[in-house]
């Protein structure tokens, strides 16, 4: 059976890295533009090495960095 609806997700969001401008949105993270898919993703690697945690690419091209 899937995880419960009552469990809090054992994750949290550190970053929200888009190269669209409509997907930037207030939130608890740190929400970045980029101006290309490549900038995206080093913005990406950059901030998740430097903050020791992981990356999570969606596919709609957008990255996230998680704490789990």
């Amino acid at each position: 059976m899937g995880r419960e609806s009552t469990m809090k997700p054992n994750y949290e969001i550190l970053a929200y890295i888009t190269t669209e401008k409509e997907r930037v949105l207030t939130s608890n993270c740190l929400t970045l533009f980029a101006e290309s898919e490549e900038s995206s993703k080093e913005m990406t690697v950059d901030i998740a090495k430097a903050m020791k945690e992981d990356v999570v690419h969606l596919k709609n091209g957008d990255y996230m960095v998680i704490r789990v």
